[in-house]
This record gives C-alpha cells, structure tokens and sequence, in this order.
C-alpha cells in the first residue's frame, strides 16, 4: 500500500512538472447539506461571483458540486470552503480535475435541459 502510495505521488509529481501537464479545467467538491433545488441554485449564484467560475454544476443525490473553471482560473481552496461555509454547507473534499464539466454531468447522469 505505502508502495503504491509512493508510486502516485511519484507520477503526480512527474505530471505536475511536465510541460505536457493540462491545468485543471474543474473543481469538484463532496459537500454535506444539499437538500434541494434551492441550495443548488444557491451555490450556482455563490460561485459564479468568482471570476475565475465558469458554469457550476450540483448533484444534490451525490452531494456533488462541479465548478468549470474559466481558461487559466482557479479558486482557491480557502475561498470554495468560506463560500460553502457562509452559505450553510460543509465541504467534505476538494479536488481539481482535467475532466471536463460536460463529461462529470454526463458521470453523473445529467442532461442539459
């Protein structure tokens, strides 16, 4: 196990300093307390104030929050967690992604109405 674990964080280490490495293009974040459509529209409006936040995505069955970030964006960590905080959520984690908004919405089953 710590073997493996040491082999990612070699390959990540390796990824991150390649100048072949794609900057992520999403955060995704587990968050406790989404109950409904209204708290999805709540963080909807709460992220997009942030320049670097393109289209956002909330998957209140998994408790998914998907944020694209704008071309060469990024959100801090502390600032996702105050603006989860401030609207009554807890986040649980937070990872950043090459995958695309379109193919988590797909994952998740969602469709574009």
């Amino acid at each position: 196990m710590i073997r493996t674990l040491l082999a990612s964080l070699l390959l990540t280490l390796v990824f991150a300093g390649s100048a072949a490495a794609e900057a992520p293009r999403t955060i995704r974040m587990e968050v406790n307390g989404l109950v409904c459509a209204f708290c999805a529209h709540g963080i909807q409006k709460a992220l997009e104030k942030y320049p670097a936040a393109g289209e956002v995505f909330v998957d209140l069955e998994d408790r998914l929050v998907a944020v694209e970030l704008k071309e060469g964006g990024d959100i801090t960590d502390a600032d996702l967690g105050t603006a989860m905080t401030d609207a009554g959520y807890t986040v649980v984690s937070i990872a950043r992604s090459v995958e695309t908004l379109d193919a988590i919405k797909a994952a998740q089953g969602a469709t574009d109405e």
